[in-house]
């Protein structure tokens, strides 16, 4: 694209120096990927600023530089004249904006659902985009368990673990537009909001699923995490909220647009309820009632908070126009989500559970569902996450005391902190760390099978916390991992097979 800065005013910026017009091919805020045409938009990260990289964004071909630092530009304008210098007043800002200008603002093409919460992120957008798709709306997805399209998962390797930054999320939708979908739905992650990689979108439907303490390591206060969640709802026409959370008052008294509420309480007021829950070792069943009009339904989901997160599914698609009867005939239909509650089945009748619970609300949901099948011994893998807040570590193990026959206790991305640390800020929230059921293991694929040596017939495993993106990150590294190869592995090494369920 030939863009001639001062007439085509893609994004706000204080002045273009050297070149006022160029050739841009592709936009960049990781120098190794600078090439031939590149726009270089020098982002600070949480560890890295673009600043100290411009070098190698030249010399690798980049023609276009933007950045706050204007007097830098103004100098490196008289040693390149013939490329472009943009000074900006927020960088992030610039690059969504020309982002969504590069792309022909494709977003908009799309009817677009945003996700937010501490939990239920992944579950609530895998289940919309499963019940668009058999509605007959083509769909994608974009979130922590990668990118979607209403086909297929896409090999893209995302820039963060669950909302892209900018360039890349209008590169996503620019390709959803032109393969044909016609609907997306993402997670958007509180440092997404924080960090503007969403600014500019306006969303056809906004999501809150709940909040409790998380990413304390960035936000630093809960009141800065509330905040941040809140900004979505200030570039949405319509929204979904759970009545049953804290935060959901607080959207309805300040969202303009039209928004249903959803509970399991039939005394909490909202739009749409489901009661009579029941489980099953094959899904869930329950009575859902909107309007009046109460249906059961029989879905191929595990937990009473998986039905909440139908609900808030069910509602997106009638904010879409979908009728009820057509949302929840869709909702029965929906597919697995990966990691999510997922049930593997050992030859021994292990059922082992790979579920995603990486804070202490989600594990102690998990463990009043795991609970509820009596009689069965429970093997615990619970980790410590090495990118994340070190204080809530304790607060894992303080939830999970108690309630395992074994647990064993690991660490998952363990970024730049060696496992072992930890692995000892997850054993000081125990009261009895020395107690014989708790054992440790140095990483996950060693948790792993730690645990399912540690299972007996009729045992549950339960497999907590996860990948992101299909991979373990260490020392700046993206290393695959898969707990569905390394159970396989497991039991073909020890003479019996395994296979998959739901």
């Amino acid at each position: 694209m030939y863009i001639h800065f001062p007439e085509n005013k893609m994004f706000d910026y204080i002045e273009v120096y050297g070149r006022g017009a160029a050739e841009v091919t592709s936009i960049v805020f990781d120098s190794r990927k600078s090439q031939k045409g590149a726009a270089f938009f020098c982002m600070k990260g949480l560890n890295q600023d673009g600043e100290a990289f411009i070098d190698e964004a030249l010399q690798k071909g980049s023609t276009v530089i933007v950045s706050q630092n204007g007097k830098r530009m103004k100098e490196l304008s008289l040693s390149y004249p013939a490329l472009t210098f943009i000074e900006v007043l927020n960088t992030r800002t610039a690059a969504a904006q020309f982002s969504a200008a590069f792309y022909h603002n494709s977003c908009r093409d799309l009817f677009l659902t945003g996700v937010t919460g501490t939990n239920g992120k992944t579950t609530v957008a895998s289940y919309i985009r499963s019940i668009l798709n058999v509605l007959g709306l083509p769909a994608g997805m974009i979130g922590t368990n990668g990118i979607w399209s209403s086909r297929e998962k896409l090999p893209f390797r995302g820039s963060t673990p669950t909302t892209p930054e900018a360039p890349d999320l209008h590169r996503i939708f620019s390709e959803y537009a032109e393969h044909g979908e016609k609907a997306a739905v993402m997670e958007v992650s509180s440092i997404a909001l924080d960090q503007k990689r969403v600014e500019g979108i306006q969303f056809d439907v906004a999501v809150h699923t709940n909040l409790s303490p998380e990413h304390m390591e960035y936000h630093k206060t809960f009141e800065n995490y509330r905040e941040a969640k809140l900004k979505l709802f200030k570039q949405a026409d319509k929204a979904v909220v759970n009545a049953d959370d804290v935060l959901g008052a607080e959207i309805l008294s300040v969202f303009p647009g039209r928004v249903l509420t959803y509970s399991l309480n039939r005394d909490v007021q909202a739009d749409i309820h489901a009661y009579a829950i029941t489980p099953s070792e094959t899904g869930t069943s329950a009575v859902i009632e909107m309007n009046g009009h109460a249906q059961h339904v029989f879905l191929p989901v595990f937990g009473e908070y998986n039905i909440a997160n139908i609900l808030a599914a069910v509602c997106t698609a009638l904010h879409g126009g979908y009728s009820l009867s057509r949302v929840l005939e869709a909702a029965e239909k929906i597919e697995p989500v990966e990691g999510r509650f997922q049930v593997v089945w050992g030859k021994e009748k292990q059922k082992i559970i790979i579920d995603y619970a990486h804070t202490p609300t989600a594990l102690d949901q998990l463990l009043r569902e795991v609970k509820k099948q009596n009689g069965r011994r429970v093997i615990l893998m619970l980790m410590g996450i090495g990118i994340r807040d070190f204080s809530k570590m304790p607060r894992m193990a303080a939830t999970a005391e108690g309630r395992a026959d074994q647990i064993v206790v690991s660490v998952d991305h363990p970024g730049d902190h060696e496992p072992q640390v930890i692995i000892d800020q997850v054993l000081s929230g125990f009261r009895h760390p020395e107690d014989p059921s708790i054992s440790t293991a140095l990483n996950r694929e060693e948790a792993v099978r730690k645990a399912l040596s540690l299972s007996s017939e009729g045992d549950i495993v339960l497999l907590t916390s996860g990948c992101i993106n299909g991979a373990q990150i260490v020392k700046g590294q993206s290393i695959p991992h898969s707990d569905e190869k390394v159970i396989e592995e497991y039991f073909e090494q020890n003479g019996c097979g395994q296979q998959r369920s739901i």
